[in-house]
């Protein structure tokens, strides 16, 4: 014990001395000899227990042989006997509430039948429980979804989750409305676009172009001739971004795409209505998307 308490003395006065010089040893090493020192102290520290424990076991050696106990009484004192094991078959009947083979004598019923008896074993707790469990269940899921209506049926269930999928497809199909821009977009003739894409027009156009874009400020836009294009990309394009020059303010920041496209379409719907004081016509003839439709 003197000989391993000098070495750990000695190597953390050694610690102690690199440590004063940083060119002799790297923090790295440093790092290392402080670990092995707590890690050599641990293992003493161990040692001591160990002949702690073995000092602690002579002296009870001791104690009782001078108390006149034998060999085999102190070896029984130090080591006592350990717990027998039940045996497994034990455990299991004690789960199956089952009686070992050495008592089923005492269960056989009275009455057989062409020489073959009956044993009067119990039903298990843990089978009896489960049993029971499913009744009062049942109880419950008739007095939920029977009686008192609180839960749905497949039926209901079923027509309820696909009202939840119709608006779960309209708020992603309007999200993808917004994704169209000028190369995208299409020419469409559904009744309630195209009211929504006249709504728009109304609040943002009309004022340039009249309330049946017969044209005030700006061009006449239910003629056939066009000032920058009568496909629906061009119609896209020219409210999306503008014409600067002419005074056409562009819309990309104040409208969606999908109310872009509306307002497109809309427009394309207003080919040959010939509303009263229309303007005079501008730009060059053009055979719109519309009309070929048509």
């Amino acid at each position: 014990m003197k000989k391993c308490f000098f070495i750990i003395t000695s190597v953390l006065a050694t610690q102690q001395g690199f440590a004063q010089s940083d060119s002799m040893v790297s923090d790295e090493l440093k790092n290392y000899i402080g670990y092995g020192a707590i890690i050599t102290m641990l293992l003493l520290f161990l040692a001591a227990m160990l002949v702690l424990l073995r000092t602690f076991k002579v002296l009870i050696r001791v104690s009782l042989k001078s108390q006149g106990y034998t060999n085999q009484q102190i070896e029984a004192e130090l080591q006592p006997a350990k717990k027998e094991k039940k045996p497994k078959g034990e455990v299991w009947n004690k789960l199956l509430s089952l009686k070992p083979l050495s008592e089923e004598k005492s269960l056989l019923i009275a009455h057989e039948y062409d020489g073959i008896q009956e044993l009067n074993n119990p039903t298990p707790a843990w089978f009896m429980v489960l049993f029971y469990s499913t009744i009062i269940f049942a109880v419950g899921y008739l007095m939920v979804y029977h009686v008192f209506d609180i839960g749905q049926l497949q039926d209901a269930e079923y027509n309820t989750e696909v009202a939840q999928a119709e608006v779960a497809k309209k708020i992603y199909l309007s999200k993808a409305a917004n994704r169209v821009d000028e190369n995208t977009v299409k020419v469409v003739t559904d009744p309630a676009m195209l009211a929504e894409g006249k709504a728009t027009f109304k609040s943002t156009c009309a004022p340039c172009h009249g309330d049946n874009a017969q044209g005030v400020v700006g061009p006449n836009l239910t003629d056939e001739y066009w000032l920058h294009g009568s496909k629906i990309n061009d119609i896209f394009k020219t409210i999306k971004y503008g014409v600067q020059a002419k005074g056409m303010p562009n819309w990309e920041k104040q409208l969606s795409p999908k109310q872009i496209a509306d307002v497109s379409n809309y427009i394309l719907s207003l080919q040959g209505t010939h509303p009263a004081g229309a303007k005079e016509p501008q730009g060059d003839k053009e055979t719109t998307e519309k009309l070929a439709l048509n």
